[in-house]
């Protein structure tokens, strides 16, 4: 079905329903799996980083009253969205680094990425990226559990942003079937680009409130992220022909340590 025959327009619970349900595990059962759905939910993405957020920094936050120091309480902010999404995005991360430093074909690369293990480019890639998480949230505490958990929350709703322009028209899918075939190409251009500044707005008013250059930092960490996800988009439309649901896990990956790193150097 193209885009251009639509089913009748989806509403706001399907939408939020198909947003939590394919990239979080809480319960939220899908009522509709179509491209009306897909757009919708594509688009509530960001919403979704506004939970998972808020719960990694409900958990540093509760670690530091504890009396934690800035590590611990990085750790358990970055644990926070991997339970929430039971792995599936570092999973991704991890499978499209098998599939572009195999340096084989697309078709093989796509093979590679589909197999159940892990290769040495994964578990390399996963184990940088989340010392680079845990190290950057752990500089963002060392300014107060306030800045700790306005990082850890900014870097989950830039990495669902950073999904919101991955699914836009013009991005193909690599291969038919799976989530990345749902959604790919399902979101128009000017809702993804408007999803992009609306949350670097929101994030530099919020950033208002530490004073300085801290708000210019939060727009720009938004901004950082988004254009790294694109980058690593790009690099895997060129290698793979299209996206996959690892891919777009790789994404969300990527763009949120990304934001995460322009934080840690307030």
């Amino acid at each position: 079905m193209s885009d251009d025959n639509l089913p009748a327009a989806v509403s706001a619970g399907d939408a939020l329903r198909f947003a939590f349900g394919t990239l979080t595990v809480l319960p939220a059962r899908l009522t509709r799996w179509d491209r009306a759905a897909a757009r919708g939910g594509m688009l509530a993405a960001p919403l979704v980083g506004v939970v998972v957020g808020l719960a990694a920094a409900t958990c540093g936050g509760l670690l530091v009253a504890l009396g934690a120091g800035p590590l611990l309480a990085a750790v358990g902010a970055v644990a926070v969205p991997a339970v929430f999404t039971r792995g599936l995005h570092l999973d991704g991360l991890a499978d499209t680094a098998d599939g572009l430093g195999s340096g084989k074909g697309a078709e093989d690369a796509l093979r590679i990425m589909k197999q159940s293990d892990i290769g040495p480019f994964g578990v390399v890639v996963l184990v940088f990226v989340l010392l680079a998480q845990v190290a950057s949230v752990a500089a963002c505490y060392g300014h107060g559990w306030v800045y700790g958990g306005a990082a850890a929350l900014l870097a989950a709703v830039t990495a669902r942003t950073a999904l919101v322009i991955a699914c836009r028209r013009g991005v193909p899918a690599a291969r038919p079937g799976g989530l990345g075939a749902a959604v790919a190409g399902a979101v128009p251009v000017w809702a993804a680009v408007g999803a992009t500044v609306l949350c670097t707005a929101l994030a530099a008013v919020g950033g208002l409130g530490f004073g300085g250059l801290t708000a210019v930092r939060c727009g720009a960490a938004v901004l950082f992220g988004v254009a790294s996800g694109e980058a690593l988009l790009r690099r895997c439309r060129g290698r793979l022909g299209g996206v996959t649901g690892d891919v777009f896990g790789a994404v969300n990956e990527v763009a949120g340590t990304a934001a995460l790193l322009v934080l840690a150097l307030r």
